[in-house]
């Protein structure tokens, strides 16, 4: 399968940078992963610690990768024991094509311990902390508040299909997480919507284009599903974060 072909390769290619681990988390580990649509989300853990030559290795690695199928969808933050404790330390990544910094956050080190996979190495509970209730309810909450809420008011980014997918369903996760204590993956999310009021036919949309193989939409409803994704959205948020703030 390619998903298990550029995972051996990128294995292959991480072993001169000496990791201790290598981690899955996301739908590839979590049974949700959907081939071709699906990002897949790993961790790799470094000796250390990481520096400019260790940036340009790590950048010369996935540019090798480029060729593979399903590359640009392999996402990969790199730590290091020493600095892997703190959730709000941005590490080295690559995703999207590029080197960036970004913290590993508390929603996925709960996956990682809650059913990360490992793909080499030590698991995550041996270096990573758990993560408490608190810090996971906060960081949800101020994701909620502080990126989707404002985001909502643009409305050229609804026309998307990424936004308005991973929009409703980080919702639907975040209400799950925040009531009931539990992460929850997309497919679950999609079932719990339409019980949190979200749009009927927008939730049909996603899990059409999620699990099916549908026509390309027309404009017009692109549109309208933005509008309907925006209206629902904004009042939802609001009430979540004055529920759990």
């Amino acid at each position: 399968m390619p998903t298990q072909d550029l995972l051996d390769r990128f294995l292959a290619e991480l072993g001169p940078l000496e990791p201790l681990a290598v981690w899955a988390h996301g739908s590839l580990a979590g049974g949700d992963y959907q081939e071709g649509r699906s990002d897949l989300d790993l961790i790799a853990l470094l000796p250390g610690p990481v520096t400019p030559v260790t940036a340009w290795r790590v950048a010369t690695l996935h540019s090798r990768l480029r060729a593979e199928p399903l590359a640009a969808k392999l996402h990969c933050s790199y730590l290091t024991p020493g600095a892997s404790a703190d959730s709000r330390r941005p590490h080295l990544t690559w995703a999207h094509r590029r080197l960036m910094r970004r913290p590993v956050t508390p929603v996925s080190r709960r996956e990682l311990h809650a059913f990360g996979r490992v793909l080499y190495g030590v698991p995550p509970a041996d270096v990573l902390p758990p993560v408490p209730d608190q810090e996971l309810n906060g960081f949800v909450v101020r994701d909620q508040r502080d990126f989707w809420r404002p985001a909502v008011r643009r409305s050229p980014l609804w026309t998307r299909d990424a936004w308005v997918d991973v929009g409703l369903t980080t919702f639907a996760r975040a209400a799950v997480t925040l009531r009931d204590g539990r992460l929850i993956s997309k497919r679950e999310a999609l079932e719990v919507l339409p019980g949190l009021g979200a749009p009927a036919e927008v939730v049909e949309d996603i899990r059409g284009r999620r699990y099916g193989d549908p026509a390309p939409p027309a404009p017009e409803w692109t549109a309208r599903r933005g509008e309907l994704t925006r209206s629902y959205l904004g009042p939802a948020i609001d009430a979540l974060v004055a529920a759990y703030s």
